[in-house]
Formats: C-alpha cells, structure tokens, sequence
C-alpha cells in the first residue's frame, strides 16, 4: 500500500511524498481519509510556521490537515466498538488521558496532546491516518463524508458556546462572519438563544450570515480619521445596542476575528456581568479597555479547540440538520490541487468560506 501525503518541509514549501504507513495500535483504527476541511491555523503554519507557543522547528517536517473524515479500513485488536467499513468523524486531538487536566475533563489543555498538523505532530491530509478508536465518531448514514469533516470546526464553535454558557434567554454579539463566526451564531440558535446579531466588514459575508444562523446583522464601519480608538469603539457599541434594542447592553460576546476594534467594540457593547469569549486570533498583543470590563465585572475567557462531550454534540447538531454545514462549503478540490487549495484559502477573499479537499482516490 502506498500513503501520499501533503507535507509542509518549511515555510512556504509544501510537497507531496510518501509517507510510512504505521502499525496499528491495540486501541487504534486505521481511517482512509475521505474529506478534509481547511482550517485558518493550516494556512498560517504554511506561511509562518507558528501559532502562539506552537512552532515549527527547523529540523521539523508535517503532514497538513486536521479536519477530516473517513472510512475506517483496519481495527487493533482491542477495539470493539467500530469495525471495517465504518464512516466517522476524527476528532484531531489525542491528550495522554492521565494528567490532571485530561482527568478533569479539560483535555484540550493537555501537554502532551498529539494533536494533527501540530508542529511536530502529522495531520491528516494522507491517504491513510491512524487514530484512537475513542476519538472517531461514527455517523448516521444520512450525513456524508463532507459534513462529517465538517464537524470539526462546528466543534470549536461548540467549545466557544459551551465557555460561554449559553442561555436561551441570551443576546448574542458575534463579531466575525467566516466560517467559526457562523458557526458560532448558527450554534447559538441551535441552542435557542434569543437574539444573534452577526457583525462582519464584508457586505457578502453579512448577506450569507442573515440566510445561515444570525438574526440580523450589522456592519462595522471604518474608523474616521479625526476619531480616537476609544471614542470609535464606544461610538459603534452604542449604535449596535440601540440598533437592535440591548438597553442594557448585550449578554454574550462571541469575538472571531482576533481583530483589536472588535475586542474593544465587544466589551463596550456588553451588559454587566456579560460573558465574553475570545476565539479569534489576531496580534499576539493588544490594546483592551481594560477599565470598562472590570467596571462591568465582565467574565472573559479564551477557547481552544474542544473538551468532553463537544465532539459528540457537534455529530448530533449537523446529523440533525440544525448546523447546515453543506451550505458553507464554496470550494472543493482532488487531493492532488491541495496547494491549489490553500493558495485560495490564503487569498482571504470574502466569496469563500469553506475549501474542502478530496482524498486519495484508488
């Protein structure tokens, strides 16, 4: 057997090689990759090599790809809860299953997490991915192989609303329209949220939102040039409030963006004792009111990837229709385009939102 794979060697130099196809592990299956999403954090390793404290050496080589699904082709000997044949979902990440974070639920803050296309860890972009048993969910046979990729980025967004303890009595402020941003508001809804507003700079972006999981929407404008940041920020948050009736401001903040207005625009925008949930990233460093959030006693927290019980609710969200994840995808190449692919990704244009590559075909 033969396992093609779409390698990244260093910055900017991407290839396609053979790569060894490993044993199976008692625990493990063998998956052949069937669809994977493009996710943002790919294209930045391809063109940075880093992400925060995750960095690519220089003696390091990766496999792309972590949003994936596939066929399920060999079982290790302990397995017994899927068998040849089966269509699953990959969750990416694999923690050690031990440390007190993993014990308590918080796996995803594991520091010894394989997690694909990680530096120094392979991602799936390969004809053949070996995973956990545990960590591959299988489908109804409704849902088909590009919507079981796309359950990976409804996961973050089901990690997103899970820290942001969604009520359905909420307002919602969801700062960003590409792919976490809908899923974000898309999520909410499904969660019954009482009003979702999608803010975006793109008129198309703001278009699809108001057809997909937002309510309503709004744009945000530019900053003139005789405004100061604060007087700009203070300005766009009270028009978003009267605009959509928050008197008191709104109840959660979902920023997926990175994008330092929207940060500030978010916690000016929000009620007393809001929720606040930082997705989106941007500078490493940034500028923050920090005064206006502790007046407000304002609860903000970050989220990465997923933790237990996410993957599972993600299945079950686009099995059951409430996520239309079909609708986000605008672009779909072979495995053989897949430089293609995220040549196009990293054009950031607003007409594409999701790129799905094919697997190796026989």
């Amino acid at each position: 057997m033969s396992n093609p794979a779409f390698v990244l060697k260093s910055v900017k130099n991407v290839v396609f090689e053979e790569r060894p196809i490993l044993p199976v592990m008692p625990k493990e299956v063998r998956v052949k990759v069937e669809q994977t999403g493009i996710c943002g954090s790919d294209v930045h390793y391809w063109q940075k090599g880093r992400i925060g404290k995750f960095i690519m050496k220089e003696e390091d080589t990766m496999v792309l790809g972590h949003e994936s699904s596939g066929i399920v082709v060999e079982t290790g000997s302990e397995v017994s809860t899927l068998k040849v044949g089966d269509r699953v979902a990959i969750e990416p990440g694999f923690p050690c299953r031990y440390c007190d974070n993993c014990r308590d639920g918080k796996y995803n803050a594991c520091e010894q997490m394989y997690f694909a296309a990680t530096p120094p860890d392979d991602g799936t972009l390969q004809k053949y991915f070996n995973a956990p048993y545990d960590y591959c969910y299988k489908i109804p046979d409704h849902m088909d192989m590009e919507e079981a990729a796309m359950v990976e980025p409804v996961s973050v967004a089901v990690q997103i609303c899970k820290r942001a303890k969604l009520q359905a009595v909420d307002n919602v402020l969801v700062f960003g329209c590409g792919p976490i941003g809908l899923l974000c508001q898309a999520v909410s809804k499904a969660y019954g949220c009482k009003k979702v507003i999608g803010i975006d700079i793109s008129d198309g972006r703001l278009e699809f939102a108001k057809t997909f999981g937002a309510d309503s929407v709004y744009k945000m404008p530019m900053r003139k040039e005789t405004q100061g940041f604060e007087e700009f920020a203070k300005t766009v948050a009270q028009d978003i409030n009267s605009k959509f009736g928050f008197e008191q401001g709104a109840d959660v903040i979902l920023e997926a963006t990175g994008a330092e207005p929207c940060m500030a625009v978010g916690v000016y925008a929000s009620k007393f004792e809001g929720r606040f949930v930082q997705a989106g990233m941007g500078k490493e460093f940034c500028s923050f009111p920090v005064t206006d959030a502790l007046i407000k006693q304002l609860s903000w927290t970050g989220s990465i990837r997923y933790s237990t019980g996410v993957y599972p609710t993600a299945v079950e969200l686009v099995a059951s229709g409430k996520v239309d994840v079909k609708r986000l995808i605008t672009n779909r190449f072979k495995f053989e385009e897949a430089e293609k692919a995220f040549e196009l990704v990293h054009e950031g244009r607003t007409d594409v939102i999701k790129v799905i590559i094919e697997g190796v075909q026989d």
